[in-house]
């Protein structure tokens, strides 16, 4: 499955989650609340039944009368749990807001205009989720989901080299992670390796810069810069302190402003093999082939990042 983008909902709105729900997956809700909510709610379902009512992995349900609150609970068998109150309210009426949902092995974890909002243990298993249900008085601009198990992965088929509890390096958003970002990784690396990262475009972006190098010099084997003036994505690579010729090729370019992305790095045999949004894009041969020393991550420029994993 590749990454999946509704835009402009008719709410109510129940869309089918292709492939199911995915540990590891985010998914991100952008809209508008108008002045006259008084509730809205995001359901994560298992089938869109309605009679009799599909259970409930996560509904979420913010309640603007009086100071406010979110609710969260879940409904199995047409029976609602216990429910889980914040009294907080992080959604203002008449302003835009970005929820995102991130679904973790035992619990979801939520963010709410960039900020940890809150946590929610799983009460059923989110592999039975395959229904995204948005109701109650909302405008909706953008679902987008996006995935990091294999299944999201072109490059899954090939040989894969899984780093330890020791070696490998996750970040997971509480918060959007700091740009510019610089990420080490660890024993450098080799033939195998995949390095995911997730993130999504500024709103007026000119470039973004990824580059892996090395921490003991200058030398950067691998650096991609996706140039929106241009609509180019440029890789080359710097090394002994001069600039290599630049490669621009592309069947298309897969960016755009204010859009969520997953870019892949696939180490291949004898080159970088580079997908975005689940689609092989291209491969750049090794100019630099002590892949072990390559042990630095670096992404920089007009972009949100929200999770990398090395």
């Amino acid at each position: 499955m590749s990454n999946q983008t509704v835009s402009n909902p008719v709410i109510p709105y129940t869309g089918a989650i292709f492939g199911g729900l995915l540990r590891g997956q985010m998914v991100a809700v952008q809209g508008v609340i108008p002045k006259n909510s008084e509730r809205f709610q995001v359901d994560f379902q298992c089938g869109s039944s309605e009679k009799p009512r599909a259970d409930v992995a996560l509904h979420f349900n913010p309640r603007f009368r009086r100071s406010g609150c979110v609710v969260c609970n879940t409904l199995e068998h047409e029976k609602w749990g216990r429910e889980e109150i914040k009294y907080e309210m992080p959604l203002k009426k008449g302003e835009p807001f970005e929820i995102i949902f991130l679904v973790l092995v035992d619990r979801f974890k939520v963010a709410v205009n960039g900020k940890h909002f809150l946590e929610y243990q799983h009460r059923i298993s989110v592999n039975r989720v395959d229904t995204l249900g948005i109701y109650g008085t909302v405008h909706i601009q953008n679902i987008a989901f996006l995935g990091t198990s294999e299944q999201e992965n072109p490059y899954s088929n090939l040989p894969i080299k899984r780093a330890d509890g020791d070696n490998s390096q996750v970040k997971r958003i509480n918060s959007p992670l700091m740009v510019p970002y610089m990420g080490k990784l660890k024993d450098g690396l080799s033939s195998g390796r995949i390095i995911t990262i997730q993130g999504r475009v500024d709103k007026n972006p000119t470039k973004i810069a990824i580059n892996l190098r090395l921490s003991e010099s200058t030398d950067i084997p691998l650096h991609l810069k996706p140039n929106f003036k241009e609509k180019a994505f440029v890789r080359n690579s710097f090394l002994h302190q001069c600039w290599g010729e630049e490669e621009l090729k592309i069947d298309c370019f897969p960016f755009s402003p204010s859009a969520y992305f997953e870019v892949i790095i696939y180490c291949g045999e004898d080159c970088f093999k580079v997908a975005v949004n689940g689609e092989h894009l291209l491969e750049y041969k090794y100019r630099f082939t002590n892949l072990s020393k390559i042990d630095t991550l670096e992404i920089d420029g007009d972009v949100e990042l929200l999770d990398v994993q090395t």
